[in-house]
């Protein structure tokens, strides 16, 4: 009987104890991490590193991090033991994060920072795939925007706490209170988090489970991997909204109001990424998927074009802030129907690879072209990209019979 009703509380409701202990492990999470990344350049100057070095640890950690996704999902499928993974990974983050305070030179910190992330990379697809266990498929698009939400309240409270804690502690300082947020995620997953049991396959092989990943899945890997080739990181949209303000606002306020677009971008990111996950549900996921790769057209469409006064550049910050709401709800909820749950995990750690790679290769692209022709060419590229994975997507919901 007790069974029975936990199945009918589960088909009806959407908002289950593991959807809200996971997202309030999303918030603290990255509440410590966008505390730690936002001290994190001023830092490296103080231990009189060149800026080349911040590119370095960056690179490499975000590296390291796609490639232990891929190696995590397979892990957790292959050994049933999702959990444990996702726990291991927070503690990690946490406590090496945390280490970063303890460095004398760059490098420590590309230590720190890569073990950091490497946690961060092992701990997703574990976590995705206990998420996706714990709703309906009718509900994917809550469950996943409500986790993007919280995150994104954890990614602007970061950055606020940042600029309190330098007034009171030393840069070593706030990142040794980085632990504080980063193990009460693990304590939450550890305590709050209910993952049910999934017997081991010990006979699933490395390179067998991603040649059986469906063809669907496939021909929407190919699409997000489209997508992805253009979809470069927003701070250069900072960078860009810097350069055009300067031309009438002191060089010292043109960057002031660019942060205060990004701040706008991230409060439009987490304000939709709910909403958004629950028109997907009743519209369908692909179809809203593919509607907000092409809002990433018309944003970079308007960057291209230089548009001047804060207005105009607020306007494009509100696209990019809404189609990454798009974007990062939708994508892990319609992986989450195309894969069958034995391999959810692989299936998502496979998506987060991709999605890392192509994150590296159109922001080197972009940064590339911005810096030998003209900021156009970068975005000029990363239109092209963007209209062919919208092509790409809505060439594969229509093939695929459940995505529309």
């Amino acid at each position: 009987m007790k069974a029975d009703t936990e199945t009918a509380i589960k088909k009806s409701s959407w908002l289950t104890r593991n959807v809200v202990a996971i997202g309030l492990v999303s918030l603290f999470s990255d509440f410590g991490h966008e505390t730690a990344t936002t001290i994190l350049p001023v830092f490296l100057a103080t231990l009189g590193a060149a800026p080349w070095a911040l590119g370095v640890i960056e690179g490499v950690s975000d590296a390291l991090s796609s490639f232990s996704k891929l190696w995590s999902g397979w892990f957790c499928d292959r050994s049933g033991k999702r959990k444990p993974v996702a726990v291991t990974g927070y503690v990690l983050t946490g406590v090496f994060k945390a280490t970063i305070g303890l460095a004398t030179s760059w490098w420590h910190v590309l230590f720190s920072r890569s073990a950091a992330w490497l946690g961060r990379g092992a701990r997703a697809p574990a976590r995705d795939a206990i998420l996706a266990d714990s709703v309906e498929p009718a509900h994917y698009g809550k469950a996943f925007g409500l986790d993007r939400a919280m995150d994104t309240l954890g990614a602007i409270l970061g950055p606020l706490a940042a600029m309190l804690l330098v007034t009171l502690l030393s840069y070593r300082q706030i990142f040794f209170v980085t632990i504080i947020p980063g193990l009460i995620a693990a304590v939450l997953f550890a305590f709050g988090v209910r993952a049910r049991r999934i017997p081991p396959n010990h006979n699933l092989h490395f390179a067998a489970s991603l040649r059986g990943l469906p063809p669907s899945f496939r021909r929407f890997l190919i699409a997000v991997g489209l997508f992805g080739i253009g979809d470069f990181a927003h701070t250069l949209l900072i960078l860009r909204a810097t350069q055009i303000l300067v031309e009438t606002h002191e060089a010292a306020k043109a960057a002031q109001l660019a942060m205060s677009l990004y701040v706008i971008h991230n409060v439009i990111y987490a304000a939709a990424s709910l909403p958004v996950g629950a028109l997907g549900d009743r519209w369908g996921k692909g179809r809203l998927l593919t509607l907000g790769y092409l809002v990433a057209v018309i944003m970079n469409l308007g960057f291209l074009f230089s548009p001047s006064g804060y207005a105009p550049l607020a306007l494009l910050f509100c696209l990019g802030g809404f189609f990454i709401a798009i974007e990062d709800a939708l994508e892990r909820a319609l992986a989450a129907e195309l894969l069958p749950a034995e391999i959810h995990a692989t299936g998502f750690g496979v998506l987060a690879t991709v999605n890392g790679l192509g994150d590296f290769i159109s922001s080197v692209l972009v940064g590339f072209l911005w810096a030998k022709f003209f900021p156009a060419a970068g975005f000029a590229y990363a239109t092209g990209f963007c209209l062919l994975g919208a092509l790409m997507m809505w060439r594969t919901i229509s093939k695929t019979r459940g995505a529309l």
